[in-house]
């Protein structure tokens, strides 16, 4: 958009930054500046244009912009000219993704580019590695607590390593994810040590005070998000005589966005890790990005402007990059974190779908769907051009972040349902064979979270211990059952490592004291490849779930109802232990797939009269995608076995698929 004022803004900028950029001919750069300046200028002005250094910052950071810009491989240049021509490319049914830490699934990076052929075998396309940036040795939450932001911790290898990684997925048509940890940095950061010897310029890089009284309103509302081992949101530096504010633990230092500055630090390295090669960048923690006394500091409106800006950023310099907004709060606020224009993803192409998770995990719990379809009901729609990453399990803790409305429509009281599903998880219930543990307790709430590897919290850990056949069995399908529902709901399924071979909690991370405090480590993997040679043994359960998901992949990828459109209906039926949609080919409208899971131990029916106007699912004869069979039908009654599911097409539209 052209608009007077920030256009000639821009053209003052470009006559002052650094004559090495103003010599290069940089032709498609500023074509994307131009087209995009308008928005970057209105955002950076709302959010800094008061400031007297207004017009130095913004100088530099389209100096950023444009270093950037100038380090970009020629291969990764042609990977965004290809992605701003089909934009919707990340829309596909074809993408399924793992996430995994390296030193998990392998010892470093070069043991991971050995195991290429292992993601291959699955179907696994696109591929999250979880942070690798230099942290402190001991505690660092996992990674998450970073000390240098553009290096990897030696553990991992070398940062050429990673780019050699990049290299070999791209030939194998895979996408690379990385982590960029934007709220906060490690309190061993270069930015905290100078700030802590008094540099009042890093002091400003973070939420620093003299006494008590600020800190103390923010105290007021601001909740604890790790009360057992990180009280409250600020800590006191005895070096530099201040109050920080660390609101994860008393380690990572809550970074300052009101300062320009640690804005185009940010953008800078967002843009770095681009150039190393990666596809898409999950950016940590962004519903803490602005912080406001009075409120809870979370999902604030300049947070998202800030995604907004950097989104834009991101345009001009590294098009075809996409973001992934780790924002796990409740429905009505991710799905701002997609932006709220009516079509284009403004901020993330992409956010986690918690919502679901959690509400899968209340099917297993309850085995009836009420809340499920509850849940689904309140979800809002998402953009067209945006989607979900749907999990079941992943590196953090389950919360169980329902909305309360959702849950006094199912039938239940809030507080007694969440305790009975925390009850149920870390096997405290009667009827329980999971085998979780709770993480982050709060002692004055009651509240908690759950931890625990997906095969041990649907039972199986407690079924191969009393070697019971029929709970192995069960266990198995409903671990199946809910990666059917990841891979056939909308938006790209993201299997977690270990799951695929039904990996068992591990206890070993009580040996280690930077690690006991942590029970999310129970579910952090150390990857046995015995265990995981066991796939190939007909008859094991790792063979049994690795081959169920390799052919879910596998058909997955042959769907087109399964690429996200919006192109999904969720169908109200009568059976509460039922959960039905209905996915819709979106270049062809009279193709469908009826979607159906059973999440209770016996078989149940659906009456497909409940299927409204849709006759060719009730008068022609269905088959299930999955399985190729013919589902059990009397009259108009379809039969679903106990914890099964079906990908049903009529006779008439299945040769598409």
């Amino acid at each position: 958009m052209y608009e007077q004022v920030s256009h000639s803004l821009l053209n003052q900028i470009l006559d002052e930054i650094k004559p090495e950029i103003r010599k290069r001919n940089l032709l498609r750069f500023y074509t994307r500046l131009g087209a995009n300046f308008y928005a970057i200028h209105s955002l950076f002005t709302h959010l800094y244009g008061k400031r007297p250094d207004f017009l130095e910052q913004m100088v530099k950071l389209v100096e950023v912009l444009a270093s950037r810009y100038i380090e970009r491989s020629d291969d990764l240049e042609e990977l965004d000219i290809e992605r701003e021509l089909n934009h919707n490319w990340f829309l596909d049914q074809n993408w399924v993704a793992m996430a995994l830490y390296a030193d998990g699934f392998s010892e470093n990076l070069n043991g991971l580019k050995k195991h290429c052929s292992y993601f291959q075998e699955l179907g696994i396309n696109m591929l999250h590695i979880m942070p690798m940036m230099k942290c402190p040795e001991g505690a660092s939450d996992g990674g998450y607590a970073i000390s240098d932001f553009k290096d990897i911790d030696e553990r991992f290898g070398l940062l050429e390593d990673l780019k050699e990684l990049a290299g070999h997925l791209r030939k194998r048509d895979m996408l690379l994810t990385l982590d960029v940890v934007v709220n906060h940095t490690s309190d061993q950061h270069e930015w905290a040590q100078k700030a802590k010897q008094g540099n009042k310029k890093y002091q400003d890089y973070y939420y620093t005070f003299p006494d008590r009284d600020i800190p103390d309103m923010f105290e007021e509302t601001m909740p604890e998000i790790f009360p057992e081992t990180s009280s409250g949101n600020f800590i006191y530096d005895e070096t530099m005589n201040r109050w920080v504010m660390a609101v994860f633990n008393d380690y990572q230092w809550d970074l300052n966005y009101s300062n320009p500055q640690v804005f185009i630090e940010m953008v800078d390295i967002i843009l770095f890790w681009a150039n190393q090669g990666a596809d898409i960048i999950r950016l940590d923690a962004v519903a803490f990005l602005w912080k406001k006394i009075g409120t809870i500091s979370q999902n604030e409106r300049e947070a998202h402007l800030i995604l907004q800006l950097m989104k834009d950023c991101c345009q001009v310099t590294a098009p075809g990059v996409l973001f992934i907004a780790e924002a796990i709060v409740n429905p009505t606020e991710i799905i701002k974190y997609f932006g709220e224009d009516a079509v284009i993803a403004k901020e993330c192409e992409i956010a986690y779908n918690a919502t679901f998770m959690a509400l899968l995990w209340d099917s297993v719990a309850t085995k009836n769907t009420k809340l499920l379809t509850q849940g689904i009901k309140s979800l809002p729609n998402k953009l067209n051009r945006a989607t979900w990453l749907n999990y079941i399990r992943c590196h953090d803790d389950i919360g169980l972040g329902f909305d309360d409305v959702d849950i006094v429509a199912a039938g239940y009281e809030p507080i007694s349902h969440r305790r009975f599903l925390l009850d149920y998880f870390i096997g405290h219930y009667e009827d329980s064979i999971a085998k979780g543990v709770p993480f982050g307790r709060n002692q004055k709430t009651g509240d908690a979270r759950i931890s625990g590897s997906l095969a041990s919290l649907v039972g199986l850990e407690a079924a191969v211990k009393q070697n019971d056949e029929k709970m192995i069995d069960d266990s198995v399908q409903i671990i199946l059952l809910l990666h059917g529902m990841i891979m056939s709901f909308g938006g790209i399924p993201l299997l977690y490592y270990g799951d695929e071979i039904g990996t068992l909690n591990d206890d070993s991370y009580l040996e280690d004291e930077n690690k006991a405090n942590d029970t999310r480590w129970i579910h952090r993997p150390k990857i046995d490849w015995q265990k995981a040679d066991l796939r190939h043994q007909h008859g094991t359960v790792e063979q049994r779930i690795f081959t169920g998901l390799q052919k879910l992949i596998s058909i997955r990828k042959t769907i087109p109802a399964f690429a996200d459109f919006n192109n999904r209906e969720l169908i109200e039926v009568e059976n509460e232990h039922l959960f039905v949609f209905i996915r819709n080919n979106p270049d062809r409208d009279k193709e469908e797939v009826l979607v159906v899971a059973n999440f209770d131990a016996k078989p149940q029916h659906l009456n497909l009269s409940d299927l409204g106007n849709r006759a060719h699912f009730e008068y022609s004869q269905l088959r299930d995608l999955v399985s190729g069979d013919t589902p059990s039908i009397f009259k108009d009654e379809l039969v679903i076995p106990p914890y099964h599911f079906y990908w049903l097409s009529d006779q008439y539209s299945t040769a598409i698929f």
